[in-house]
């Protein structure tokens, strides 16, 4: 192996070693749940189409350039499934249960990761959020309600 190689292995360690797997199931979860809840309809929400979902999907994505070796190993374990779609739990847009999953996800990083990479990471997950409900004509004030409670769900405010 090179050096440069082995630089890069180094850079790449296996994060996925400080969680358990249910811990890891729920961090490379949520931003998939998040993307899904953004994007149903809700009252007092427009209809979402196509391009909400993209910008969410794009969201996800964004997260492989940001400078956090939490957030890039779960973008490669959701872009590592073979059916994209997390099909343990079909309650996937249920708002209680969404920010349950956020309040248990910080406790998690709050115990595990890096207080960087734990910024790094809601931040993220938020962002997936206010991609979808800006999409299109821009955030409702339902839009607007719903990424308040999950900011404070993320403990971002």
């Amino acid at each position: 192996m090179s050096e440069r190689q082995r630089a890069s292995h180094q850079h790449s360690a296996p994060t996925t070693a400080f969680y358990s797997p249910p811990e890891w199931d729920l961090l490379t979860d949520l931003p998939g749940r998040v993307l899904v809840a953004a994007a149903s309809p809700a009252p007092g929400r427009p209809p979402r189409g196509v391009a909400a979902g993209l910008a969410g999907l794009d969201a996800v994505a964004a997260g492989r350039g940001f400078d956090s070796d939490l957030v890039r190993a779960v973008v490669s374990a959701i872009y590592a499934r073979h059916d994209g779609v997390n099909e343990r739990d079909g309650r996937l847009t249920d708002m209680v249960d969404l920010l349950a999953a956020c309040r248990a996800t910080v406790r998690v990083l709050r115990r595990r990761a890096d207080p960087a990479d734990s910024a790094a990471y809601r931040q993220w997950v938020e962002s997936v959020a206010a991609r979808v409900c800006r999409a299109g004509d821009g955030a409702s004030p339902a839009d607007r309600r719903f990424l308040d409670r999950l900011g404070g769900a993320l403990e971002l405010r």
